[in-house]
């Protein structure tokens, strides 16, 4: 079977046949448009704007403790606005809400209220003055409230925006304060930890004074003092220890009384001669006699007693002269002063050896102080390091704490980025929704595409055959003759009142229009004079 393909004509017949679907249909989804235009509340919506001010005082020369963006701050704002304490105090005030208290739950009503209160960024396409590029700024908002009654909608809108505002200054003095406060709070406990170093390393420094890394090249430059004055004292020692034994050597090849040496002499020199002779004797008489001739005997005896006397007199001399006591003055001056000379040679040595034990002591010490510095420099250093930390810290925090005081001032005094109302809420004139052409424009649409789709509907979920040429395509035999329609005065009738009734409609559907234009968007008499002006 071929597809059927309609003209113009047909449309036209189509029409005619389903006009009066198309007719409900339309007036039925129309009518429901009117009517939910009409019976939907009004809506009024006042707005304020709220301008972002830039400081007054460059940033330069005053740092100031908001690190948030505007928009930031102004989300936090409305968080703490936006409370269920302060909802229900506005709630309160304005008599908010009273028929809907008896319906709805009261965070269904906080919830309603808060979409009601409409925050929205101005923003603005800038250059960036360090790249050049295009960005976006945000240099204003707008805070808007909605109700059903315009005076209350400017009111509670008023309230909100002082609300704004007051909670910006507080937030911002708050937190220049919190700031403040903080860095006096850690400065305090930044000094006294300087405090407590500088007493450490204090008492530290006191109790270490020789091994500090001051006194480090001064120690070694002392001890290699004292060891050259150390190996030159020794050799002093020795040079006296030699002198000492020349001196002792000469002393005791000095006769000590020269009177009783030349006494003892003399009776050694005696003695010794008799001995002598008593012994050529001896050997005179044993070339004549026997061993055990009486003069023989008698010499012998004589040599033998002779002999012990000379030797008990040089023990005596011997152990005179060792034992201090059994000494007899010394009366001869060279024994004198070679005597006086050794007791100062012995004066000195033993001055020299004491001399020698102190400077050791001092170089050992002087070694131990040494040995003691990489220890102490590394606890020095440790100390010296944290107080230079705490130091430049509390230097630091000192210079932020001054900038924090400047920024607090600036923050009171309103110096800095603050929102300033540069339009206060006013009362609206005409309600902000619902938008009544709208929504009778859309039932006007809406009404002839549901008329025009219901029509095509019934008319495509038909099979009726309504001309000669449906029945030729549908049986595939040719009609011989049809029969025309037969139009009374009736039928005349009838449809001259059907142009009427047509022409009646679009008339008051022109008027309605007209109407809705003048009521809802712009007066006729000012529309008149915008279209003869641009004429």
């Amino acid at each position: 079977m071929e597809e059927q393909i309609l003209s113009p004509r047909d449309y036209l017949a189509i029409l005619n046949r389903r006009k009066w679907t198309l007719i409900i249909t339309f007036v039925l989804i129309f009518t429901a448009a009117l009517i939910t235009a009409w019976v939907l509340p009004p809506v009024y919506q006042s707005t304020a704007i709220i301008l972002i001010e830039e400081r007054e005082i460059p940033a330069e020369y005053v740092m100031t403790s908001q690190t948030s963006y505007a928009e930031q701050r102004m989300q936090i704002i409305k968080a703490r606005v936006l409370t269920s304490t302060q909802l229900l105090e506005l709630m309160r005030q304005f008599n908010l809400y009273t028929e809907e208290q008896e319906t709805m739950t009261m965070d269904e009503i906080l919830d309603d209220m808060r979409e009601k209160i409409i925050l929205t960024p101005v923003n603005v396409e800038i250059a960036d003055k360090r790249t050049g590029r295009s960005a976006t700024a945000t240099i204003a908002f707008t805070l808007s409230f909605e109700d059903e009654n315009p005076d209350k909608a400017q009111q509670v809108a008023d309230r909100i925006v002082t609300l704004f505002l007051k909670e910006d200054l507080k937030v911002r003095t708050d937190q220049a304060s919190s700031t403040q406060e903080f860095l006096k709070i850690e400065a305090d406990r930044v000094k006294d930890e300087l405090e407590d170093v500088e007493t450490r390393l204090a008492e530290f420094k006191k109790a270490n004074t020789n091994f500090l890394p001051e006194v480090f090249q001064l120690n070694m430059q002392t001890l290699s003092s004292l060891e050259k004055d150390i190996e030159q004292t020794r050799e002093n020692l020795r040079a006296l220890e030699e002198k000492k034994v020349t001196m002792v050597e000469e002393l005791s090849n000095t006769t000590r009384d020269l009177e009783d040496e030349m006494e003892a002499r003399g009776v050694r020199d005696s003695d010794e001669k008799r001995l002598e002779q008593l012994k050529i004797e001896l050997i005179n008489l044993k070339t004549k006699y026997s061993e055990y001739y009486p003069d023989v005997k008698k010499v012998k005896q004589e040599i033998a007693e002779l002999s012990a006397s000379i030797e008990a007199r040089k023990k005596q001399e011997k152990k005179e002269r060792q034992d201090p006591k059994n000494r007899k003055p010394a009366r001869n001056p060279a024994y004198i002063s070679l005597s006086s000379r050794l007791a100062g040679v012995k004066s000195d040595i033993a001055s020299v050896k004491i001399q020698i034990r102190d400077l050791e002591a001092r170089a050992e010490e002087y070694r131990s102080r040494l040995a003691a510095s990489p220890g102490v420099e590394t606890r020095y250093r440790e100390l010296a390091t944290e107080q230079t930390n705490l130091a430049m810290k509390y230097r630091d925090l000192q210079a932020k704490m001054m900038e924090a005081q400047v920024g607090h001032a600036l923050e009171s005094q309103q110096k800095g980025e603050r929102f300033t109302l540069v339009e206060s809420a006013t009362r609206p004139e005409k309600p902000y929704k619902p938008n009544r052409l709208a929504i009778v424009l859309i039932g006007f649409v809406l009404g002839i595409g549901a008329g025009i789709g219901l029509t095509a509907l019934v008319e495509f979920s038909d099979d009726s055959i309504r001309n000669a040429g449906s029945l030729e395509r549908l049986t595939g035999f040719p009609v011989l003759t049809t029969v025309p329609s037969i139009i009374t005065r009736a039928d005349i009738v009838e449809a001259r009142r059907s142009r009427i009734v047509w022409t009646i409609s679009v008339i008051l559907m022109l008027v309605v229009v007209i109407c809705l234009f003048h009521f809802y968007v712009m007066d006729l008499n000012l529309f008149w004079v915008k279209l003869m002006r641009k004429i």
